[in-house]
Formats: C-alpha cells, sequence, structure tokens
C-alpha cells in the first residue's frame, strides 16, 4: 500500500512545476511499446498494457483524488480502448508466429486498400462529430472535438497495427498533431511532449514498414491471413 501510495503521489520537479511521475512512466513505456510495434515485435503489446494502465490514472485527474492539471475523459477512455484493441493485436500477433514458418517469420505489412482507407477516414470524421457532446456533457476540456479526435484516431489507429496496415502510421501523425496542442493547453506536459516526438517517430515508422513490405513481401510465404495476403516478417 504504501508503494502505490508513493506511484500515486510521486511528482518530478521540473523548473517551477511538477510532473506526475505516473504520467511519465506511463509515456516511457508507451515509447517502448511503439518501439517494439515499428520492429513487429509480440511484447509490444504487453508493454503497452502497462503504460495504458498508468495513463488511464493520470488522465482521469481528481477521480484518482490526484493533483492534475485537468481530466480529459477521450484521452483516460482511449487508455481503456488501447487495453482491449491491444489484447486483440497481442493474440493475433502471437497466432501468426505460431503458425510462422520454421525460419519463425510471422507478420508483413501491408496496404488496407481503397475500401479500408475510406472507412478508415469516415470512422475517424463520424466518430469524432458524435463523441464531441458525449465528452462535453463529462466535463472534457476543451476543444472537446480535440479530445474526441484523438480518442477515435487511436482507436483506429492500434486497430489498424494489429491488422499489419502500414497506413496506421499516418493515423497516428493525424492524432499527434491535434493530441500535442491538447495536452500542451491542459497542463499534461510530460505527455505533450511525449507526443510530439511520438510525431517524427511515426513518420519513421511508415517508413520502417514500407520498406519491410517491400522487401518481404517477395520472399516465399509461411502463413497467409484470412483476406490472402502473404505474412513473412519476423516476429519475436
Amino acid at each position: 500500500m504504501d508503494l502505490l501510495r508513493w506511484l500515486f503521489e510521486a511528482q518530478i520537479p521540473v523548473g517551477g512545476t511538477a510532473l506526475l511521475l505516473r504520467e511519465v512512466l506511463g509515456n516511457v513505456f508507451g515509447l517502448a511499446s511503439a518501439l517494439g510495434g515499428m520492429r513487429r515485435r509480440v511484447w509490444a503489446w504487453p508493454v503497452g498494457i502497462v503504460g495504458n494502465l498508468l495513463l488511464l490514472t493520470v488522465f482521469l485527474g481528481n477521480v484518482f483524488g490526484a493533483a492534475a492539471p485537468a481530466t480529459l475523459w477521450g484521452q483516460a477512455g482511449r487508455q481503456i480502448m488501447f487495453i482491449a484493441v491491444a489484447v486483440f493485436g497481442w493474440i493475433r500477433w502471437r497466432q501468426g508466429k505460431r503458425d510462422a514458418d520454421s525460419h519463425g517469420v510471422a507478420l508483413v505489412p501491408r496496404w488496407a486498400g481503397g475500401r479500408a482507407r475510406v472507412a478508415l477516414i469516415a470512422a475517424l470524421l463520424l466518430g469524432t462529430g458524435l463523441l464531441t457532446p458525449l465528452f462535453s456533457l463529462l466535463g472534457s476540456y476543451p476543444p472537446v472535438w480535440a479530445d474526441a479526435w484523438t480518442f477515435v484516431g487511436s482507436l483506429l489507429a492500434t486497430f489498424g497495427m494489429a491488422k499489419g496496415w502500414t497506413e496506421f502510421w499516418l493515423i497516428w501523425v493525424a492524432v499527434d498533431v491535434v493530441g500535442v496542442p491538447l495536452l500542451f493547453s491542459a497542463g499534461y506536459y510530460a505527455s505533450g511532449f511525449m507526443y510530439l516526438f511520438y510525431g517524427v517517430f511515426t513518420l519513421v515508422g511508415f517508413f520502417v514498414w514500407m520498406r519491410a513490405q517491400k522487401r518481404e513481401a517477395q520472399t516465399p510465404p509461411g502463413y497467409t491471413h484470412d483476406d490472402g495476403a502473404p505474412v513473412t516478417a519476423e516476429v519475436r
């Protein structure tokens, strides 16, 4: 209990303000998960779940009795969503590894396709429009549409990663463009700086997956997705 109390109350002094230790640790785990995802490692999913649990307690603000700057229901809700989708991705990637050939290959990045892209864009716009009034009623920090945008975009990006769609990195870019100003304005500076770094990192990840897609699509398939796409990239 003393350890949990310390974790909930610990802060890191920075200039004239202080950062919640949980916020910093949650983003560190998130960064590790992103690195694992770029390299297509199965351990990226459980590591990300740990970060999501920590950040959930941060963005719920005073619900947990913490001295958080503001309550962001969209940011908090997406941590729960991350955990649910991460379980899906974890199972999917582990299944790919079990069904891989003797070389241990399991997943190759691939394009989502025209229909899926249209569906992703429509879901992002429609989901943002539908959730904005709900988050407003819950008292989310303004501009509320930005909180809804980051929530829906994060859901779609995580789902795209689980499916192995290279475009999921670009969805993260769209999330970061809106999420960074929102987090800074709400006083979540650790998360804001981390998302600023993510913005650059996601562009790198996009090109890494795109190169891997071109390189590995030519190798003999050891496993096939349910849509017939070959799966040949290493997952550990």
